[in-house]
């Protein structure tokens, strides 16, 4: 369990302006996210701190590390959900989706249409963090061919791809949303992902922007956030869609 008695700084509602979370892993136990109940509450009861209203939760989906089922994650889901209800957390929680990685049994599931969809109608969707594959575009297409609409993951973290990539280009020309994570804009993943947070928004090619919360560590990192003048400049001045779910 943390509170803010051992942050530097106490949260600012800096994300009001947001007002949904719509990439996090706070369904306990399922991926590297909040591993119980308890840290769950905690981190949503800091996010609605922070100006958050609504939340939707994102657990991944990666063959074979996280073999998840979307049974037994809505099934979770409902828990959570009940229990978040019960402690009186101030921030509703709108539902469950998935962040689902393009790998081996991605043409499988897409075959099934087995998706988990933020707002019943956006698949979130990532790539290796380490190494491209083939195929994106083609794996993307077939899933918008199914009627999903498909926001790709914090492109802005992707080491292998520049700004002028020729894979971002040709997502954007398929009416692929792209969603950075808050955290990226302030270096928490280091200063290339930053740079490239902040020039893919001015090129206009973020839709969306996500806490990617995973546990305390990310929520004390989102209170330094708060304070960021330079993030809460961009907040004031640029519009997201994260209104709209």
């Amino acid at each position: 369990m943390f509170n803010f008695l051992h942050l530097n700084r106490k949260p600012i509602p800096t994300f009001e302006v947001l007002g949904t979370d719509m990439h996090c892993h706070l369904v306990p136990g399922v991926d590297d996210g909040a591993n119980n109940v308890e840290k769950s509450l905690a981190c949503m009861r800091s996010l609605a701190a922070l100006g958050f209203k609504q939340l939707y939760i994102t657990p991944h989906f990666q063959y074979p590390r996280y073999d998840n089922n979307e049974e037994e994650i809505q099934a979770r889901y409902a828990e959570l959900k009940r229990q978040a209800e019960q402690a009186g957390i101030p921030l509703t929680l709108r539902g469950v989706a998935g962040e689902y990685r393009i790998d081996d049994k991605f043409a499988a599931r897409v075959e099934g249409n087995r998706f988990l969809r933020i707002s019943d109608k956006y698949v979130l969707v990532e790539l290796s963090l380490h190494q491209p594959r083939m195929g994106v575009a083609e794996a993307i297409y077939s899933l918008q061919e199914k009627g999903c609409e498909v926001i790709l993951a914090h492109p802005e973290r992707y080491p292998y791809m520049s700004l002028n990539s020729q894979l971002f280009e040709q997502l954007k020309n398929q009416d692929v949303y792209f969603q950075v994570n808050i955290l990226s804009l302030t270096g928490f993943y280091g200063d290339r992902a930053k740079w490239m947070g902040y020039n893919l928004i001015k090129r206009g090619w973020v839709e969306f922007l996500g806490s990617d919360t995973h546990n305390e560590i990310y929520i004390q990192a989102m209170v330094q956030a708060s304070h960021d003048r330079k993030l809460r400049k961009l907040l004031d001045k640029c519009e997201f869609m994260n209104g709209k779910l």
